[in-house]
């Protein structure tokens, strides 16, 4: 019997949901938000009101300079269209609504250890770290969001890097290690750092053996054509804008990946291992701004695409070694930072922050609901500690970009200096970026409670 009314058929499909994804060979893509698709998200608000508005997913990144600023560019005042932004901090001007420029946390474990490997082993899970053979620190925040986030994902996380890691100790014997990664899975074992572009993006879209000769692109064509008959033309551009944002980074990443297939034959011949050579003999971009750049887009498709919530990337880990002849400066990075106040270390510093504005400014541009995926994700930028020529740890330079899906007011400037060491701890501001993130913990580090104002 047919109960429906005359003209009607009952579809053999599932409708469509705002929020599809293309599939192919060994490939799973998530679209951007369509508006013209019919249904509701499949991610849907914890609500029963149909009316509720679908909760996007909340994404965290975040980006680390080694051995510090110039402290005397680096300053914010006032809030939302009143905010000025200091010389270092000015990339972010475009989008100075939508950050937080945080003044006066520090992480007091770190203070009196020593330079370098004390203050960057703990600085993201507030955990003291000890001297010798054996590493031992904390499990750092990203990780911990990660395990809890990461099970809806095909990757819990994205761990990146510019730079290779240190062997070796440090003069105040601390392993190298403390100062190469910023990553902890657990209180023995950093996560390691992915320095190479195309194993990157294999990891993300699930590339090996053969399919990596395939477009990821080319083995979602057929349902992309699909798709593109069933939405209008302003969503139709959308896609197409997307779709050719992938092509544009699988292209960069082919060619990145034919230089490390020759510097490894080039290793090989030398019997030389490929960690031991410098850029580009091992593999890597030479200029070091297109390999920021291109692991920005991979943090930024990575969180459009849904394969992965959370990302850390070290841009110059500390003690780093990084050249920058495009900012006309001859000493390596941490050289530079002895004389923080001239002003090529602050073009250093000011470069990095331009990652920043640069990731922050892609996702800022794909649209999400009523919103954008920078509204729904938030990028911390930080360092070690604010003076390299002073090794001043006892405040470290923060700023954060985006929203969490409005959990976390921006525009703002967040002075906490003055407020006393038990209410400018970092990891109660970590406890509160966490718990913004929907990750309910009640300690992290040595912090129980959230920072202030937050």
């Amino acid at each position: 019997m047919n109960n429906h009314p005359q003209g009607s058929r009952r579809s053999l499909t599932p409708p469509l949901s705002r929020r599809t994804f293309l599939r192919g060979v060994g490939c799973t893509m998530a679209l951007p938000w369509l508006e013209s698709l019919p249904g509701a998200s499949t991610m849907l608000a914890a609500s029963d009101d149909p009316q509720a508005a679908p909760a996007f997913p909340k994404r965290f990144a975040v980006m680390f300079m080694g051995c510090g600023v110039n402290p005397n560019h680096w300053s914010a005042t006032g809030n939302g269209a009143d905010m000025v932004l200091g010389k270092t901090l000015s990339p972010l001007e475009s989008v100075k609504g939508k950050i937080n420029v945080i003044h006066g946390l520090f992480n007091k474990s770190s203070t009196k250890q020593g330079i370098h490997p004390a203050m960057t082993g703990g600085l993201f899970s507030g955990v003291p770290i000890q001297k010798g053979a054996i590493i031992h620190s904390g499990i750092s925040m990203d990780q911990v969001i990660a395990n809890h986030v990461g099970q809806d994902t095909l990757q819990a996380s994205m761990v990146l890097a510019c730079e290779q890691p240190m062997t070796g100790y440090h003069e105040t014997n601390f392993s190298n290690a403390y100062s190469s990664h910023i990553s902890w899975q657990n209180a023995d074992s950093p996560v390691p750092n992915e320095m190479y572009p195309s194993l990157a993006y294999d990891s993300l879209f699930e590339n090996s053996g053969s399919q990596r000769n395939i477009s990821v692109l080319d083995r979602v064509k057929d349902r992309a054509a699909a798709l593109s008959r069933k939405i209008s033309s302003t969503d139709k551009a959308k896609l197409d804008e997307y779709l050719g944002s992938v092509r544009d980074v699988e292209q960069s990443i082919e060619r990145m990946r034919a230089d490390k297939a020759k510097a490894e034959d080039n290793a090989k011949g030398k019997s030389q291992p490929l960690v031991t050579m410098k850029r580009p003999d091992n593999g890597l971009p030479e200029d070091l701004r297109e390999h920021a750049r291109l692991m920005c887009d991979l943090i930024a498709l990575g969180f459009q695409t849904d394969k992965t919530r959370v990302a850390s990337l070290i841009l110059a880990r500390d003690l780093s070694s990084l050249y920058y002849p495009f900012l006309n400066v001859k000493e390596a990075h941490h050289g530079a930072s002895h004389n923080d106040t001239s002003d090529g270390y602050e073009a250093i510093a000011r470069f990095h922050l331009g990652q920043l504005a640069y990731l922050a400014q892609k996702l800022d541009a794909m649209p999400e609901g009523d919103g954008t995926v920078l509204d729904h994700s938030c990028i911390m930028f930080m360092s070690n500690m604010l003076s390299g020529s002073k090794h001043d740890n006892s405040k470290v330079p923060i700023v954060t970009a985006g929203g969490l899906g409005g959990a976390l007011k921006t525009g703002r400037t967040l002075d906490y200096l003055d407020a006393g060491d038990d209410n400018r701890k970092l990891c109660s501001f970590y406890l509160g970026i966490m718990n913004k993130m929907d990750v309910k913990i009640n300690h992290f580090g040595d912090a129980d409670r959230q920072l202030a104002n937050l």
